[in-house]
């Protein structure tokens, strides 16, 4: 490989080499203007042999000859998500990670010379997360952190160090009967309760009470299937897919009941009693059974309004790198989005 010189190559033209001028150090005790002083003429000097040597600066040198010490580097992927569930007969444990894996090492020819041939790309990266949490279902996100942090580096001995960070999204089991419910969950830190009321002075009002951005999800026991298919389809059909959603609802009042916040408790715990408790064929289906439940739980409501986003979570394919993937590791996306809504009353 040729030296690196400020001015022309002379291995690749045949002229004389151009040596190389090291930018002037700031010394300890020497004043900022000393050391302008000393750049400026070494901007000169360099600038004559770069002249005389044909112009053509060295890689990672910049326009009149300056070279630029490439200080720090680092580099890898972010938003890496990932969803993994980890069976235990019929219990289901759910993990959510949103990934962020930053690597160090001998890659500062990439920068500076626009060399390769040493860079793991952004989308290995990636798919390495994936291969761990398929490998991994079971770990609690600081020991899938570690795992995944070490398969970097016994996998690239150019890496020098990683960095993963994680930030998980909670999912909390669900109860029924002081029982915990094997697949069923809600998030944490759930859902802000609204109201909305009413009033003319003439006298006539209306209340409705609710929940907006109430995410729950089950992992299991939800398909799709025997709808319309044309050249426009795509998507396969399933009888075993992860439902999960953030419902906005709300519910009219019709009387005043005993106590309105152990109200709004019973609707809400009848809901997802229906939806964890029974087989879904689809959203629409759950809803209307669940507004069904609602209605019949609490004769205080006229009637349930629900818009329910859903919350996808797509299989992740790992047949390239000889891994199945039997509904264990998703990736977890919002949009675009299903959008599924529906109003239940009584006659």
């Amino acid at each position: 490989m040729a030296a690196e010189r400020c001015g022309r190559d002379g291995e690749d033209s045949g002229s004389e080499a151009i040596p190389w001028v090291p930018l002037p150090v700031i010394e300890p005790g020497l004043s900022m203007t000393r050391w302008v002083a000393r750049a400026c003429r070494w901007h000169e000097r360099c600038s004559i042999l770069a002249t005389r040597g044909g112009g053509r600066c060295r890689p990672g040198a910049i326009a009149g000859g300056f070279d630029v010490p490439l200080i720090k580097n680092r580099y890898g992927k972010g938003r890496v998500r990932v969803m993994r569930i980890h069976r235990d007969g019929e219990r289901q444990e759910v993990s959510q990670l949103n990934i962020k894996a930053m690597v160090e090492g001998e890659f500062a020819r990439t920068y500076t010379h626009a060399d390769n041939i040493m860079t793991v790309s952004t989308d290995t990266i990636k798919n390495i997360v994936n291969v761990v949490a398929r490998e991994n279902t079971g770990l609690c996100a600081e020991e899938f952190c570690q795992v995944l942090a070490r398969k970097y580096l016994d996998t690239y001995q150019q890496i020098s160090s990683v960095a993963i960070t994680s930030h998980e999204t909670k999912w909390s089991r669900l109860s029924f009967d002081g029982k915990p419910h094997p697949h069923s969950f809600v998030l944490d830190a759930n859902g802000r309760p609204t109201v909305e009321a009413t009033m003319t002075r003439d006298g006539s009002s209306t209340l409705s009470s609710g929940v907006d951005g109430f995410a729950f999800m089950k992992s299991t026991q939800s398909g799709w299937e025997n709808y319309v298919k044309d050249r426009y389809t795509t998507i396969p059909e399933t009888a075993d897919r992860i439902c999960a959603t953030s419902m906005v609802a709300s519910w009219a009042w019709s009387a005043k009941p005993a106590n309105y916040p152990a109200t709004n408790a019973k609707i809400l715990d009848t809901m997802l009693r229906v939806f964890s408790t029974t087989y879904s064929r689809s959203v629409q289906d759950s809803l209307y059974r669940m507004g069904e439940a609602a209605l019949a739980a609490v004769p205080e409501i006229s009637e349930i309004s629900m818009a329910c986003p859903n919350m996808h979570f797509i299989p992740i394919n790992l047949s390239a790198f000889g891994l199945d993937n039997n509904n264990d590791v998703f990736l977890p996306t919002d949009e675009p989005h299903g959008q599924i809504e529906c109003t239940v009353g009584r006659k």
